[in-house]
């Protein structure tokens, strides 16, 4: 039987180490899209940004793909929709319902942020070695993978820069 021991970790544990990461990237993320004209966009757009479809999608899909609430989602829609990177427009197979579309500084936004996503992972290759960082990727993918995360849809080409 295996035992459970609780003491001090004499490291950071990977969860832990992760998330600072990932706040490390998400903070340059947004220190470039402000300088490239994009400082509206903050990290709870994500939800928006990185779930949307090429053609639009309903509002209860976004909170679904992203598991944020419905009423988070559509704050965060309002604020982007005031920023003018998204407006609604009706759902042709339903009247009641809305389709969130990315307008055309949205859908630069997006490009802009995949763009910088794409550098900084080139960046990091650089610093730590391009087979670390492909290995660093492919277990991340698989943890995620074996976790039931969907794999991210196609998107549209991005160019390194």
């Amino acid at each position: 039987m295996n035992e459970t021991r609780h003491t001090e970790p004499d490291r950071t544990p990977l969860p832990a180490l992760l998330d600072d990461v990932k706040q490390i990237g998400f903070a340059e993320l947004h220190r470039r899209l402000e300088a490239e004209g994009h400082p509206q966009i903050r990290n709870a757009h994500g939800c928006v940004f990185r779930y949307i479809d090429v053609d639009g999608s309903r509002l209860t899909e976004l909170a679904a793909q992203s598991g944020v609430t419905k009423q988070a989602v559509g704050e965060f829609v309002d604020e982007l929709e005031q920023h003018g990177y998204v407006h609604r427009v009706p759902d042709p197979l339903d009247g009641r319902a809305k389709i969130i579309r990315l307008t055309k500084r949205g859908q630069d936004g997006r490009r802009a942020a995949l763009c910088i996503f794409t550098d900084i992972e080139s960046e990091w290759a650089e610093r730590f070695g391009d087979r670390r960082i492909a290995a660093l990727r492919e277990v991340l993918e698989a943890i995620a993978a074996e976790a039931g995360v969907p794999a991210p849809a196609p998107a549209e080409p991005v160019a390194a820069g």
